[in-house]
């Protein structure tokens, strides 16, 4: 049988059993290790996710790990037991944002596993076998659930493109900003400093190589400081703390998505200071690759930020965790 956890419309979970799915052509059949809950699933649950970006009712879990059950045809059998992790937009193909590789831009219609395909929380996942990522054998599947966001990251870090040597900061002490950290330091970063509301988050930040952290009423001594910013925490205010963090001639990337209430960017601030601002909405393949490489030879560890696990069928446990035990969670997994 197969469990899945379903939100049929907001504010409405339920756990449901089934057949296992089948994979079709092209197809490959996942038995799901581990899924992760993030800040967009508790939207699916709130009901204050755009309406273009969900379809209810809907399995979400668009971070998982897992191993290969079975494939479809046209998919080579040797994929079969091997460990995975998997893209979650399921883009065209054919449109000139794929063509150029910049899937996550796919002028198609939007399909993404977790949010408009059945998703990860379950016990088995179908998803399209182009999408996924092999890992080493013994790799931590625990660990792997976090590859996901740190895709994301990594987006961000390849446009930035660090040198070895560079002063980083990093705005943001979630699950984003501290594999941001872990990604900067392994491409050469000379100082990483993080910016964060709370001081209980610099042990961990000094586990992923952070040198300090600080606190935001503190940035008055931090301006211009950085060759690189990196804003990873999309709160009201964020990213104009990030480009007043940077140096002239510096290089910023935003990855948070704030309210309509932040605070916009002084475009002269950015023209006189010749400050780069780059912008990062999921990851396309090339980013994917760098995570699972990064993961690979043990220089990027999601399993660090792993706080709180629950099984699938306590799956309204994670979002309670996410709502009253925020400043304690960095990443909640499920089980199956």
């Amino acid at each position: 049988m197969n469990r899945s956890v379903w939100i049929d419309r907001p504010g409405e979970l339920v756990v449901r059993s089934g057949e296992v799915p089948s994979p079709g052509p092209g197809e490959a059949l996942v038995r799901v290790a581990w899924s992760g809950i993030c800040g967009s699933d508790r939207e699916i649950m709130q009901g204050t996710r755009p309406a273009e970006y969900v379809r209810y009712p809907v399995v979400p879990g668009h971070e998982w790990s897992g191993r290969v059950a079975a494939v479809g045809d046209g998919v080579g059998a040797d994929l079969v037991g091997a460990p995975v992790v998997g893209e979650g937009i399921r883009s065209c193909g054919v449109c000139p944002a794929c063509r150029r590789g910049d899937t996550n831009l796919c002028d198609g219609p939007y399909e993404e596993t977790g949010f408009t395909q059945p998703g990860a929380w379950a016990d088995h996942l179908v998803v399209p076998a182009r999408l996924l990522h092999r890992l080493p054998e013994t790799a931590d599947l625990r660990a792997a659930a976090g590859l996901e966001p740190a895709a994301c990251v990594a987006a961000a870090c390849l446009k930035l493109a660090v040198q070895p040597g560079e002063r980083c900061a990093v705005v943001g002490a979630g699950m984003l900003g501290l594999l941001a950290v872990q990604l900067l330091r392994a491409a050469g970063a000379g100082e990483i400093v993080v910016v964060h509301t709370r001081r209980d988050r610099a042990a961990l930040a000094a586990q992923c190589g952070a040198d300090s952290l600080v606190l935001p009423a503190q940035l008055d001594s931090l301006a211009g400081c950085f060759d690189v910013v990196l804003e990873a925490a999309g709160a009201p205010g964020t990213a104009f703390n990030a480009v007043a963090l940077s140096r002239r001639g510096g290089r910023v990337a935003l990855t948070g998505i704030p309210g309509a209430e932040d605070q916009p960017l002084d475009p002269v601030t950015l023209v006189l200071n010749e400050i780069t601002v780059h912008t990062v909405f999921g990851a396309p393949p090339r980013a994917w690759s760098h995570a699972v490489r990064a993961f690979a030879s043990g220089a990027l560890d999601p399993g660090l930020l792993v706080t709180h696990e629950v099984s699938l069928d306590d799956a309204p446990e994670a979002f309670r965790i996410l709502a009253e035990e925020r400043h304690k969670a960095v990443k909640v997994l499920l089980a199956p």
